[in-house]
């Protein structure tokens, strides 16, 4: 088997969904060694911070966005 070849990684062309990843990543100061080696290069340990930062932090802007809904529904019954 041959080792599949990784182009480097342009952060300016990422798709939203991956953004939130780089974006934890780079709070927790790991994205130069995402950028250099990989995120397989990553421990468990990291691997689950960041993931568990990514929950946290889409559970928290799905309750802001139904609480905007909330706002918005309520300034339009008066």
């Amino acid at each position: 088997m041959t080792k599949k070849k990784e182009k480097p990684i342009d952060l300016n062309n990422i798709k939203p969904e991956e953004q939130l990843k780089y974006e934890v990543a780079e709070e927790l100061g790991l994205l130069p060694k995402v950028l250099e080696t990989g995120w397989k290069s990553l421990s468990a340990k990291e691997s689950g911070r960041i993931g568990g930062i990514i929950t946290r932090k889409k559970k928290q802007m799905k309750q802001e966005a139904l609480l905007r809904e909330g706002q918005n529904e309520e300034s339009s019954l008066s």
